[in-house]
């Protein structure tokens, strides 16, 4: 009798638990894992899995779910939005605190999303996508006047270093960049985006790789002026 007892109770606890994450307990039936796509964070407590299921047609719905180990619990989240066709890349920060997903949603065309440890493992960080947060951040700049309009393929981009506090990038853009940024503080996005080919030019380049910095501790956007000769050339275009 004793052990049905302890039995529903370690039962009631992992369905509050759950019910308390306001998460489903994993995948859903049908999804099978791509072990090839996961990636742990740098202090290994937290792996990123990925989970596609396809239809009758072949098509694939991808999920993603972080599992976190903090001593003796274990967490197991999903990392919205599911996406059709396409797996993601994933990178975290140097203190293992912050994802962010690299997600391609159509042929040259991309976007960010980011996600934050909790107390119950990790979850979005953001309410719109961090991809699309960039992009209105760039369009109320000046350089967003300067250009022309891009109309398709556009693509938000984690620059390489959120892992290192961007070391090569400071060694490319000047030294004084890297060694005043806090570790694990700040993520570099570059945005590119395309003008649809008219009677008057062919398909051309809008924008190339604008770089602008996003402030995870206070969730802002800026550009530092180390930035600033990188991005005159990212918004330079050939004349018509």
């Amino acid at each position: 009798m004793a052990w049905k007892l302890l039995a529903a109770s370690i039962g009631l606890v992992v369905l509050c638990t759950a019910a308390r994450a306001g998460q489903p307990a994993g995948p859903p039936a049908g999804y099978t894992i791509y072990p090839e796509h996961s990636v742990t964070s740098p202090d290994g407590a937290t792996t990123i899995e990925q989970y596609a299921k396809t239809d009758a047609d072949g098509d694939f719905t991808w999920q993603f779910w972080a599992r976190h180990h903090d001593g003796d619990r274990d967490a197991l989240t999903l990392l919205p939005p599911e996406q059709p066709d396409y797996p993601a890349g994933f990178r975290f920060t140097h203190d293992s605190r912050w994802a962010v997903r690299m997600q391609k949603t159509g042929s040259g065309e991309a976007s960010l999303y980011l996600y934050r440890l909790g107390s119950d493992g990790f979850v979005a960080a953001t309410a719109k996508p961090l991809g699309d947060l960039a992009w209105a951040f760039f369009k109320s700049r000046p350089d967003w006047r300067k250009i022309r309009k891009p109309d398709f393929h556009f693509m938000a981009g984690l620059v390489k270093g959120a892992d290192d506090n961007y070391r090569a990038l400071g060694e490319i853009l000047g030294e004084s960049m890297q060694e005043t940024w806090p570790d694990s503080r700040y993520l570099v996005i570059g945005l590119s985006g395309e003008v649809s080919p008219n009677k008057h030019h062919g398909q051309m380049a809008a924008v190339d790789a604008w770089y602008c910095r996003y402030d995870l501790q206070t969730g802002k956007f800026d550009v530092p002026a180390e930035f600033a000769v990188h991005n005159a050339k990212a918004i330079a275009t050939p004349p018509l």
